[in-house]
């Protein structure tokens, strides 16, 4: 059995800090990268890498005041789909930095 290698141990601790600062900078970037969907043409909902909506662009062709329940289904749509798409960049931008390592989903991290 092999003994206690300090200089494995220092040698971890440098990765981990240096999984750490990287993280810090991915999460950094994500408050200015942004994913856009568009639904029918007529909403557009931007989002930044962290799910926050930074815009919703409605066409006024959209606007039917005999049908607001569809305009209201497609702001829906296109929020849910623009978060949706968010998360997965934040997701695909972490696991650059951690490669593939399982890491448990802490709360504030995403």
């Amino acid at each position: 059995m092999m003994g206690f290698n300090p200089n494995n141990m220092q040698k971890m601790m440098k990765q981990v800090q240096k999984m750490q600062a990287d993280m810090a900078r991915v999460q950094e970037e994500l408050q200015t990268e942004t994913v856009e969907v568009e639904i029918g043409g007529v909403i557009k909902a931007v989002f930044n890498g962290h799910g926050e909506i930074q815009s919703i662009t409605i066409s006024p062709e959209a606007v039917d005041p005999n049908d607001v329940e569809m305009l209201q289904d497609m702001i829906l749509a296109a929020v849910r789909q623009g978060h949706a798409k968010s998360q997965e960049l934040a997701s695909t931008r972490l696991n650059d930095v951690t490669k593939g390592m399982n890491i448990p989903n802490i709360p504030g991290l995403m």
